[in-house]
């Protein structure tokens, strides 16, 4: 046999072996990079909130700064070029020739940690998956061999980048299905599931505990019908969220002067925070402080009014955070409105219909229902909610919200913030 056919004969070894190489490294780089951005901006995030707490003054400062540093950070060291977000992905996957540059990865993780830490109300998944997806991008182009997996690396990166926030694996291999790829091959399933399975194995070296420690026990099957109703609220809200995102967002786009929007922007976001500091970053620490509350069971008439003015300024400030200049998505804002979501319909459900639901499992539910909605991934939206609380005893009702609300929201609005491309020939 001559040589050149035994390198025919090798050549799916050698690819297979290529390719489980650069999974390793993709994995290995993105969960380092998305564990470090969740860390450093839990940490920072906590000193300011803080500090906004013990004086107003830092809540009218701290949203101008941040949006002002973003913005002279794009300026001066980003190529003035402005991050669009996951759509950045879904242009390189579906183009051959553009690819995610380099600075994707300093830029998203540089400016998604600036805009929570200071108040924008969003969260930092986005930009970890844009930034993770950039590290699959970059990968692929060192060798013409990779050519060809160009998508497969990219969901491998974004798989690693969910996995690393979320603790999920599976919640990361389906969200690259089901939101980035839209398709399975071999390739798909080696490259994520190498790569989530390293950053996985990293969470579990450094102990990392769930987001949200939730004692979920039971559930009754005649809970159904409200979990039913759960669903039909998520969507509702979830279509709440995209459309005020992309309505506020065009908008803005008609102020030409950016300073403007930031002033704009940071007047509209500091009211809102000092009304509602509950809507500061992205909001986890406030439902960390519901779910230790020991009278969260109790519906007075000032909570109810302050739960449903907060369910209706989040998708404002957020769409705000995001028009005005801040790097991020909707992804920590659906859980955050789904968890205030389930809260609301618990509380008014016993209070006023003596239903003797609980409380804390319609929490984790409403998230799931708002994301599986917003961002049109039922799956997705299951598994991570479920690793949020390393709990899988609510699988099936969270699997009836996440559908119910899915095709709520497609019946009112088939777009999301992802899909959703605007009308420019006006």
């Amino acid at each position: 046999m001559t040589k050149t056919a035994k390198i025919k004969k090798n050549h799916p070894y050698i690819i297979f072996r290529k390719l489980v190489l650069v999974s390793i490294l993709i994995g290995l780089l993105s969960g380092f990079l998305g564990i470090l951005l969740k860390k450093v901006t839990e940490y920072y995030e906590q000193i300011f909130f803080e500090r906004a707490n013990t004086n107003t003054l830092f809540y009218l400062l701290f949203p101008f700064i941040g949006l002002s540093l973003i913005y002279f950070l794009r300026q001066y060291l980003f190529k003035k070029k402005e991050n669009k977000g996951i759509k950045e992905v879904f242009e390189s996957t579906e183009s051959k020739t553009k690819n995610l540059p380099n600075y994707k990865i300093p830029s998203h993780f540089i400016n998604g940690f600036l805009t929570v830490i200071f108040g924008g109300s969003t969260g930092i998944e986005i930009s970890t998956v844009v930034a993770a997806a950039t590290i699959g991008s970059v990968a692929q182009q060192k060798k013409n061999i990779f050519r060809q997996y160009k998508t497969e690396l990219i969901c491998a990166g974004v798989a690693a980048g969910v996995t690393a926030l979320f603790g999920s694996p599976i919640a990361g291999l389906l969200f690259s299905y089901e939101v980035i790829s839209k398709k399975i091959s071999q390739a798909f399933i080696l490259t994520t599931g190498i790569a989530v399975g390293i950053v996985y194995a990293l969470l579990l070296l450094i102990n990392e505990p769930p987001l949200f420690a939730i004692n979920i026990s039971t559930w009754n099957f005649r809970a159904i019908p409200y979990f039913i109703l759960l669903g039909i609220l998520g969507g509702l809200n979830a279509v709440y969220l995209t459309k005020m995102v992309l309505f506020i967002k065009s908008q803005f786009v008609k102020i030409n002067t950016h300073f403007y929007k930031i002033i704009l922007g940071s007047i509209i976001l500091s009211a809102s925070l000092i009304l509602f500091p509950q809507l500061y970053g992205e909001g986890y620490h406030s439902i960390k402080t519901i779910i230790n509350e020991p009278n969260q069971n109790l519906l007075t008439i000032s909570i109810g009014l302050s739960l449903l003015a907060i369910l209706i300024l989040k998708p404002i400030v957020t769409s705000i955070t995001l028009a005005s200049g801040g790097d991020g998505g909707v992804f920590a804002p659906s859980l955050f409105i789904g968890a205030f979501l389930g809260l609301l319909t618990a509380l008014s459900l016993n209070h006023f219909f003596n239903s003797d639901v609980i409380v804390l499992n319609f929490m984790v539910l409403g998230m799931a229902a708002v994301l599986s909605a917003s961002i049109n991934a039922p799956f997705t939206a299951l598994f991570l909610t479920l690793g949020l609380t390393d709990n899988y005893i609510l699988f099936i009702p969270v699997l009836i919200v996440c559908f119910v609300s899915k095709y709520t929201a497609k019946m009112i609005f088939p777009h999301t913030v992802y899909t959703f491309i605007p009308n420019t020939s006006k």
